[in-house]
């Protein structure tokens, strides 16, 4: 006997286990734009810059660097962003730490090892203060680390005239050679790889940098109940804190991240370029933000992804030299920053509506 004839009715799919199509599962990736922008980018410059030594081991280096220099800040500002906070003051971190470490070793004779542990202490006050300020005054973390970056900007200008009469501090690569710590921030590895091509040492340990946090990053975000939190405090920081979600801490570790990663990208500047100058870092937390929202982050905070940052950073570091390597005017690249970003948040927009509906 049937179930109707049972006089059960029809039996009818539960909503609550209904298939979902594959395009509703990719559009609850954030990342998605940003490697469908990655692939775009890489076919245009694999077909108008082949022959420009783009694609070498050596070409793929140097726009890795640059990419990984930014995809650092990027990491850590995607979880800030999730959180639904910015940091605005990273830039003027990067050159406020460089001296740090440039000024007690060259001027006052520290040891490489311990000006970069003072750097990366100064980073922890000031990525607490500026977390304490936006948590006890509910003042707009725009706001508060804006004026940040204004106090360490001039801090660091101010500071570095008074000590040396100047804006920049060389003489670092000396001090570095022996140091036991420096190799962490300088330098190239595996280089066995490329004994094939004389002209590379190795891979450049920002990339590695690169690599390592953002899949630690991805990891904290997507397997650990502090991942969690994160995604909360930035969808709906009441709802969170009535469950229990310590939501004021989680924002203040954000920030604390976002100074240490400004510090290690300092770090790896100083200590490659033998030197440091007060205007190091100049934009940088805006270009961090631009990787993040191509990488699919929102604005709004509660939805984001690293793994669409490190993308972001990619995409950056890729169209800069890419411009370079097939000899177009750099002016234009600031052009293409602007078009992506604006086209990231339209897609950003739509995405959300589509997973909105889908839900």
């Amino acid at each position: 006997m049937t179930d109707t004839e049972k006089g059960k009715g029809p039996v009818t799919p539960d909503e609550r286990v209904r298939d979902v199509s594959i395009v509703k599962k990719l559009l609850n990736r954030p990342e998605l734009g940003a490697m469908a922008g990655t692939i775009l980018v890489f076919v245009f410059f694999g077909l108008v810059a082949s022959n420009s030594g783009m694609f070498s081991a050596k070409g793929i280096l140097i726009f890795l660097e640059v990419s990984a220099q930014l995809g650092i800040l990027a990491a850590f500002a995607s979880l800030l962003m999730i959180a639904g906070e910015f940091d605005l003051s990273v830039g003027s971190m990067i050159g406020f730490a460089g001296m740090a470490i440039a000024i007690p070793s060259a001027i006052f004779g520290l040891p490489i090892w311990v000006s970069i542990i003072f750097a990366f202490a100064l980073a922890v006050l000031v990525g607490y203060i500026n977390g304490l300020i936006v948590v006890r005054t509910g003042l707009p973390s725009f706001i508060v680390t804006l004026a940040g970056l204004f106090i360490l900007r001039g801090l660091t200008i101010g500071m570095t005239r008074l000590i040396t009469g100047r804006t920049q501090v060389s003489g670092l690569k000396q001090l570095a050679e022996n140091d036991w710590l420096a190799p962490l921030f300088a330098g190239d590895a595996f280089g066995f790889l490329f004994a094939d091509n004389p002209g590379v040492n190795g891979i450049p340990v920002s990339i590695i940098w690169w690599v390592f946090l953002t899949a630690l990053v991805t990891w904290v975000l997507l397997r650990t109940p502090f991942g969690n939190w994160i995604f909360a405090s930035g969808g709906d920081k009441l709802a969170a804190r009535n469950v229990g979600v310590p939501v004021e801490k989680v924002k203040i570790l954000l920030f604390v991240g976002t100074a240490c990663a400004a510090t290690l990208f300092a770090a790896i500047q100083v200590l490659d370029a033998g030197s440091a100058d007060t205007n190091r870092g100049l934009l940088k937390e805006f270009e961090a933000i631009i990787a993040v929202v191509i990488g699919g982050t929102l604005l709004t905070g509660g939805y984001g992804s690293a793994i669409g940052a490190a993308f972001g950073a990619l995409i950056f570091g890729t169209v800069q030299m890419g411009i370079f390597f097939t000899g177009v005017n750099t002016d234009w690249f600031k052009v293409f920053v602007g078009v992506m970003m604006l086209i990231a948040v339209l897609f950003n927009n739509y995405v959300r509506k589509k997973v909105t509906e889908a839900r």
